[in-house]
């Protein structure tokens, strides 16, 4: 009988990961055979415990916060949207042992927010908070959509200037502090930051949210996240976290390893109702 094929996701935090519990769901509905496990690691053990991992046998990885960028750097090659994004949350093994990057993030959102929530992003004002690797991965893709515009916000101003001198080419960014919110209202807001794992809000003005406007944190959680409060609260049409967008890029991630793309709204469906 042949090994079965492992694949797993690292990062720190991880205990709350539900992409065991997705990939385990994918392989069912698909009929594929693999074992998918979630590990902590440490970003000073990242290079070391990746080469053990795929010099065991290993398959495939996601990496999530804070991994992203050093996966970019870790890969020997890039698909166009990971070289675009600087950061990797999919590495793939190649038939000739070379590890593949791939970011699976930034169509995952989309379809999350276009698909499962009927969120329109053409002309729209969007606020991205945050600066990190995980801003990295949604930008291209969500300039792609046409919005009117795309503010990112972060506490150091440097690091989100840094994006808008990597990304304007493709649409109309700008960069602002925390601190410079206050004259400023958006369509959509997504919290890209890791405020959320900690249970804390970037300092938000109440009059950030426009009007129908609608707020999504990546993070996810079996309680609401105190983003996903601090928007309903200010009244959005919708407040939800990235559950969806979790499974929609673990679909893209298990179609990359796999050549199978599963269905993913039962999927969402189910986790949905597992953690009510």
């Amino acid at each position: 009988m042949s090994p079965v094929d492992r694949y797993a996701v690292f990062g720190q935090p991880i205990s709350h990961s539900k992409s065991p519990r997705i990939h385990q769901l994918f392989a069912e509905q698909t009929g594929e055979c693999l074992d998918y496990s979630a590990r902590e690691v440490f970003a000073e053990q990242f290079t070391d415990v990746v080469t053990q991992f795929f010099a065991g046998g290993g398959k495939g990885l996601n990496c999530t916060v804070p991994l992203k960028e050093l996966a970019w750097a870790y890969a020997g090659l890039k698909t166009e949207r990971a070289q675009r994004a600087k950061a990797v949350n999919t590495l793939a093994l190649q038939e000739d042992g070379s590890i593949l990057g791939d970011n699976t993030d930034g169509i995952g959102l989309v379809t999350d927010l276009k698909s499962n929530h009927a969120i329109n992003l053409s002309d729209r004002r969007i606020l991205i908070l945050g600066a990190g690797g995980a801003s990295r991965g949604i930008i291209s893709p969500l300039l792609a959509e046409a919005p009117e515009s795309i503010v990112i916000a972060n506490r150091t101003l440097a690091k989100a200037e840094q994006l808008v001198g990597e990304f304007s080419e493709q649409g109309k960014l700008s960069a602002c502090g925390f601190n410079e919110l206050n004259t400023q209202s958006f369509d959509l807001i997504i919290n890209a930051t890791s405020s959320s794992l900690t249970d804390e809000l970037p300092p938000l003005p109440n009059a950030l949210l426009a009007n129908q406007g609608n707020c999504y944190d990546l993070a996810y959680s079996n309680k609401a996240t105190v983003f996903v409060r601090w928007g309903l609260e200010h009244n959005a049409l919708k407040s939800v976290d990235g559950l969806g967008m979790l499974v929609e890029q673990a679909a893209e991630a298990f179609y990359i390893w796999r050549g199978v793309r599963p269905t993913t709204a039962t999927v969402i469906d189910l986790l949905n109702t597992e953690r009510h």
